[in-house]
């Protein structure tokens, strides 16, 4: 497409949105507060992080334009960020999938249940992920004493001679971190997963059956995943989301932080920059990378999901 073809399309494009608007005008009124909240605390913050990521701030001063001097930095004389972006990367490829596929595969078998069942059981499953004491609990299974739930068992099962410290031993500590979030992840999607199966008419599946289908799994392919895929994309950009911005659980269980920077990720590098050391544009400069990744990986996981039963 032509630079003169590309400004005619977003003429009529703002065109037509022009006239939506006043054709709209009490609808979109009501949406109004909710534009100006968003625009105040998620848009603007975003632009000011990238305008940041180029200067040297330290919240004492003011802040002075250094240009692309953070980034090389960052990506050139940071060790500790090259450690945190793979640790990062490892996380993200092993509990994004997986914890997707989980969820949906946990929804679907609760959905089968009855309905009196089924809600006890998205309530049982739910709830933990939920839960404050989720880290306590976690450090206890895994302690790095004989007490702890995990060295108790290996011992009395002849697995191990002597206690392991799991939570400070850098050989374990990045399993066990992958192992807590990959069952963190499996909350917000499983509940957007149940919903989306509770809005697919019964009479699209009946249908189905007098056009041949012969069994659950192409019920699956053919009806029930082309209808989710508002639940399917919600579900898949909150599981990037969570797998990327893995930080609790490594500073909860592993310390802050960990040994040898084992269960260092990016986020964890963007607390450390930012609210221990004050260095505000190197933080933004990481929080910049890291939502441009985050950006990239939402747009190929859409366009996968809107092909999907095309």
């Amino acid at each position: 497409m032509s630079i003169a073809n590309w400004k005619a399309s977003k003429k009529r494009q703002a065109h037509f949105l022009w006239k939506d608007i006043k054709d709209h005008s009490t609808c979109y009124l009501f949406l109004l507060p909710y534009a100006i909240v968003f625009t105040l605390f998620f848009i603007a913050p975003v632009i000011v992080s990238i305008c940041y990521s180029f200067t040297y701030f330290n919240v004492l001063q003011p802040a002075r334009f250094i240009g692309f001097q953070n980034y090389i930095n960052l990506i050139l004389a940071d060790d500790i960020f090259l450690t945190a972006v793979k640790n990062t990367f490892l996380i993200a490829a092993i509990t994004g999938p997986i914890g997707y596929i989980m969820a949906f595969i946990f929804a679907w078998l609760i959905h089968e249940l009855p309905r009196s069942i089924r809600a006890i059981a998205v309530l049982v499953f739910y709830a933990p992920t939920i839960s404050g004491q989720v880290y306590l609990i976690w450090s206890i299974i895994f302690s790095g004493d004989a007490y702890g739930y995990f060295n108790s068992y290996m011992v009395e099962w002849g697995f191990l001679d002597n206690p392991v410290l799991w939570l400070t031993d850098p050989r374990y500590m990045l399993v066990i971190v992958i192992v807590v979030q990959l069952w963190l992840s499996l909350g917000a999607g499983f509940l957007s997963f149940i919903a989306g199966l509770n809005t697919i008419p019964a009479d699209q599946y009946e249908a189905g059956y007098v056009d041949g289908i012969r069994n659950r799994w192409q019920e699956l392919w053919y009806i029930t995943l082309p209808n989710m895929k508002s639940m399917l994309m919600f579900g898949a950009v909150m599981a990037i989301s969570q797998s990327f911005n893995t930080a609790d659980v490594s500073m909860n269980l592993c310390g802050f932080p960990s040994t040898d920077y084992a269960a260092h990720t990016v986020v964890t590098h963007l607390i450390d920059y930012g609210s221990y050391r004050f260095e505000m544009g190197y933080a933004s400069a990481v929080a910049t990378v890291l939502f441009a990744v985050m950006y990239l990986c939402n747009k190929f996981i859409q366009r996968f999901l809107m092909r999907l039963g095309t």
